[in-house]
């Protein structure tokens, strides 16, 4: 992982380094002509070579993330950290007409969304190489080095995005982060705060960390990407948990509270499954999405749900048979089914999807799927295994 320095920064923010960068931009690096086209850099470019290489091929991942990454300047891990541009755009819209003040702006990934929406945001960042990239990558709007835990605004909200990374190495826990969040907590008390955090978060934890506000979990394209903590007077009244689903583009295809009624019953499967979006797992909004829905549970320590009909445009699994769940058993269905090829989901049952594909020896022409799911507690529990046919 290369360290960019600010000279580096100021080079390729230049005349001369965007000229060197479109040259660059222009060569393959695949596995074949990478030895090749980085001596062809190093002839014309000679020390700037690794800055360069780094940065094009950085540009290129970051299209990942960033609609328009080709002007860019970014480091391995800031990128690696940064919003996805949708679901940045997302907290973005929520903070519309507000003076916001981003206080661990990076690069500027949050800073170029919020630009988009607030009547004023500032950015501000300990790390001078990446404040002086985010002057590159979000012309126009100010930033200034300072520490997140020592603030320079009174009354704007405050957006942190805390590192919860170190030296390629994830950090878990909360306190462990840069800034650490009870810190953050502490520091902006009383003023309307938004934290990005990671999506596996422990919710308790957060509770004795003295966090009241709202937890909104948000996946992209079937992914779930993040948890932000959303403080009392940026919450609507009553949430204390949001499950936000945006497709490909970040367009929001549901969004499911605790506020809502949860009032799910329990039954044997009916035509078609569904498996909810991550963010509705991690949420624990389950039941409430499947109240909206006219769904039930299988189980009710269990995710998957059931129902006559789908929710509009989500992917579910109809049902052509149920078994106990038994490796021999499956295999004669799947056989009978003329399967060939199968997807296998698993929920509450010690199962290895990978490993246990191969053992099905499936030889058919369809394509079907199987969710094998655990039934009942204690003495009552068994595995059962549904073969469906999803919808696409």
């Amino acid at each position: 992982m290369l360290d960019f320095t600010l000279d580096d920064v100021a080079y390729l923010s230049g005349d001369d380094g965007r000229a060197a960068l479109d040259a660059v931009s222009s060569l393959g690096f695949t596995d074949a002509t990478r030895v090749a086209d980085i001596g062809s850099v190093r002839t014309r470019f000679g020390d700037r070579t690794a800055v360069l290489v780094e940065t094009v091929l950085l540009r290129r991942r970051a299209a990942a993330k960033f609609s328009e990454p080709g002007a860019w300047l970014l480091t391995d891990e800031a990128m690696q950290q940064a919003t996805p541009e949708p679901v940045a755009a997302h907290r973005a819209t929520r903070l519309a007409g507000a003076v916001v003040h981003d206080v661990t702006c990076s690069i500027g990934a949050e800073l170029s969304a919020l630009s988009a929406t607030a009547s004023m945001v500032v950015g501000s960042d300990v790390d001078p190489v990446r404040l002086a990239m985010a002057r590159n990558n979000v012309p126009g709007v100010p930033v200034l080095r300072a520490d997140a835990l020592a603030p320079v605004t009174r009354s704007a909200v405050v957006v942190a995005d805390p590192a919860r990374r170190s030296g390629g190495r994830r950090r878990f826990d909360p306190r462990d982060y840069t800034p650490a969040l009870d810190g953050l907590l502490e520091v902006y008390a009383g003023r309307d705060l938004a934290v990005k955090c990671a999506p596996g978060i422990d919710f308790d934890q957060l509770a004795r960390l003295g966090f009241r506000g709202e937890i909104e979990v948000t996946s992209l394209a079937g992914g779930v990407r993040e948890a932000c903590l959303w403080s009392g007077g940026l919450s609507s009244a009553g949430v204390t948990r949001r499950a936000t689903v945006l497709d490909r583009t970040g367009v929001g295809t549901e969004t499911v509270t605790d506020a809502e009624p949860d009032d799910c019953p329990v039954a044997p499967a009916g035509r078609w499954i569904v498996d909810p979006d991550g963010a509705v797992v991690r949420a624990g909004l389950v039941r409430h999405y499947a109240a909206r829905h006219g769904l039930w549970q299988l189980d009710p320590d269990i995710a998957y749900l059931s129902g006559d009909t789908l929710p509009p445009g989500v992917r579910g699994f109809e049902v052509l048979d149920q078994i106990d769940f038994d490796e021999r058993r499956l295999r004669q269905v799947l056989s009978a089914h003329d399967v060939g090829a199968v997807e296998i989901l698993v929920r509450g049952v010690d199962v290895d999807p990978d490993a246990l594909r191969p053992r099905l020896r499936l030889r058919g022409g369809r394509r079907l799927s199987v969710v094998i799911t655990r039934l009942g507690t204690g003495r009552d529990s068994r595995a059962v295994a549904y073969v469906c046919r999803p919808t696409h």
